[in-house]
């Protein structure tokens, strides 16, 4: 018995357009590769430079052939100049997970990845990632730079700590806290030439005991 072909497994399957006006952005170190739908602009795919006056120039042209939404792939920290120039500018940013992107099939090797991007933000079929609000975002950078200078701290006074011990200097059996008023002073007073011990002890803090 000869079988046919189902017909409506694919002829009668369509995706709708969520978004007409949608760009996408494929981000580099050096250069990001914009792409729009072929009916906005001449010349869809465009490059253009990391430097902030082309990420202002990029904006303008968005704006100019009237793109609303953009797509981008969070790749490191390069996303970042590019989403807040573009989120100043008023454009709704979709920031995107890589990963996410390279899940959904269908994609052609003659196809860019900034325009396979932009096909798939057209259709609605990007997922965004979590992005803070701006005020929120800024305070977790302070608390993070906070965190990592307090690292930072830590690291170094245990390097002071092992080179005052590698020079028998028993500082810290005489002093509770060396990073505090009388340890820094005793130790910048020792870095200066003091070697009279007499000297160094008049440094004591009238809090220190």
């Amino acid at each position: 018995m000869k079988t046919t072909k189902s017909q409506g497994a694919t002829s009668g399957a369509s995706i709708t357009v969520v978004h007409a006006y949608a760009a996408a952005i494929d981000i580099g170190a050096k250069f990001h590769v914009v792409a729009v739908g072929p009916e906005r602009d001449p010349e869809p795919v465009r490059s253009f430079g990391s430097f902030t006056q082309e990420l202002h120039q990029l904006a303008q042209w968005l704006r100019q052939i009237g793109i609303t939404t953009i797509a981008m792939e969070s790749t490191g920290v390069y996303w970042i100049p590019a989403f807040e120039v573009l989120e100043a500018y008023g454009f709704e940013v979709v920031l995107v997970n890589a990963r996410e992107v390279r899940n959904v099939p269908g994609r052609k090797t003659d196809v860019s990845d900034a325009q396979w991007l932009q096909k798939l933000h057209a259709y609605g079929l990007l997922r965004a990632s979590f992005r803070p609000r701006h005020d929120i975002a800024t305070l977790r950078a302070y608390l993070r730079q906070r965190e990592r200078l307090l690292e930072y701290a830590a690291a170094h006074i245990q390097h002071m700590q092992k080179a005052l011990m590698q020079m028998n200097l028993q500082l810290h059996h005489v002093v509770q806290d060396v990073t505090g008023a009388t340890g820094m002073k005793i130790i910048r007073s020792i870095v200066a030439g003091e070697r009279n011990p007499e000297e160094l002890a008049r440094h004591r803090d009238v809090r220190c005991k």
